[in-house]
């Protein structure tokens, strides 16, 4: 399968919050769709789902119009949508067999998802009784009960204890595994990178950045270094570069511990680490920078507007 969401636009009274919105992602594969919070990916995932219409644009799935009634798609809203007075069976049949399975289907793929998910004692408690993970882990059965082609899934490890987040991750993976189209929405970067081949991240309603994630990396890392002097304090060093390196470095920042060194376009690190040493600076390490996604993250949506 091949999903198309094709420039988005969604306008709420005079106010626009989506302004072209354009992605896809493919089965046996995960999309980690990124963004600050207000900046449209719940807004984009619940017009995915069609709790909301757009104003503009389409979405297609395998060049047709995408109908999501006419396929099985298991949604993990970041709200959670689950009734708190009502018995966690009672619920999960009945959101079962909205579905389109019969009650002994939906009974028989609730059981395991309780099983699975280790929440099977409290079958027949009502749901506010539960614990916030253990809620969590139920409304993860009920968006996995369908067996469904198409997982969306709106920050998932929310709630979760480092046991049972292990237990989501196995799920996710088998997921891929089974050639499902996956999109992960998450703040934690960590399981972005863990799981996503590609990445579209929206800002101010806006796609600001999509494609491959070790490509968009491999990019990112050109000609920029990364620099460990073993004398000198880092901005003793940064000084230095600054006023005695500008025809090599363009840039230098402190980040994380480290210098990050961004060369002028057409200069080599040989240049560089010629002219270091000329200037007597102890490189005790010295490596082309291999951003993180949480770099990438912050110097694309990291502005304070």
């Amino acid at each position: 399968m091949h999903l198309e969401i094709n420039n988005l636009h969604k306008s709420f009274g005079d106010t626009e919050v989506l302004h072209g919105i354009t992605f896809e992602v493919e089965s046996g594969k995960a999309l980690g769709f990124l963004g600050r919070n207000g900046a449209g990916k719940t807004t984009t995932l619940r017009i995915l789902m069609n709790l909301f219409k757009q104003n503009k644009g389409e979405i297609l799935l395998d060049g047709k119009k995408f109908k999501v009634n006419d396929h099985q798609v298991g949604y993990l809203p970041e709200e959670r949508g689950m009734y708190p007075k009502k018995k966690v069976i009672e619920q999960l049949v009945y959101f079962g067999e909205l579905r389109g399975l019969g009650r002994k289907k939906a009974t028989e793929n609730a059981d395991r998802w309780l099983e699975r998910l280790g929440v099977t004692e409290y079958r027949n408690k009502k749901l506010e009784s539960l614990s916030k993970g253990n809620q969590q882990k139920v409304q993860l059965a009920e968006t996995f009960i369908c067996d469904p082609d198409i997982v969306v899934l709106d920050e998932p490890f929310s709630g979760l204890d480092p046991v049972n987040a292990q237990i989501l991750k196995d799920i996710i993976r088998e997921q891929i595994e089974n050639k499902k189209l996956v999109i992960f929405s998450s703040h934690q970067m960590g399981y972005i990178e863990e799981f996503c081949k590609d990445i579209a991240l929206i800002h101010h309603g806006k796609i600001v950045l999509k494609g491959n994630l070790k490509d968009i990396k491999r990019t990112y890392g050109m000609n920029r270094l990364t620099l460990k002097d073993g004398m000198r304090t880092k901005e003793e060093v940064k000084d230095i570069i600054e006023s005695r390196m500008g025809t090599i470095i363009r840039n230098v920042e402190i980040r994380k511990e480290q210098l990050i060194l961004e060369l002028h376009s057409g200069k080599e690190k040989q240049e560089f680490l010629q002219e270091a040493i000329n200037l007597g600076l102890d490189i005790e390490g010295f490596s082309v920078y291999e951003p993180s996604l949480e770099d990438i993250f912050v110097e694309k949506a990291g502005d304070i507007a």
